[in-house]
């Protein structure tokens, strides 16, 4: 929880210390206790697998924010064929997540 609170996230009470859920504008992010095998964790790194993705609304803007709060980039912000942009983020316990969303416009 907090890695994600670096980036802005803002959590309550965790339910038995497994799960909790994290809110930034308008944004839910629901952890749990991950398995500490890092040979599994690095093999869904390697090969692009996600453990989480989230839409996020100022897509540009979160990414710079996250950049300023030194998380782990491992995919910068790119176009995507569909119209979006999206980036990847790993947390200190190797968990690999996307934020993606539409890009701002004008």
């Amino acid at each position: 929880m907090e890695y994600y609170r670096k980036i802005g996230f803002t959590f309550g009470e965790p339910w038995d210390r497994f799960y909790a859920i994290g809110q930034l504008d308008g944004l839910e992010l629901h952890l749990k206790e991950a398995p500490k095998d890092r040979a599994e964790h690095r093999h869904r790194r390697d090969n692009e697998h996600l453990d989480a993705a989230a839409g996020v609304d100022g897509i540009e803007a979160f990414y710079e924010q996250c950049v300023a709060n030194g998380v782990t980039i491992i995919n910068p912000l790119t176009a995507t064929e569909w119209g979006t942009k999206d980036f990847y983020i790993e947390d200190p316990d190797g968990n690999v997540t996307c934020f993606g969303g539409r890009p701002a416009t004008g």
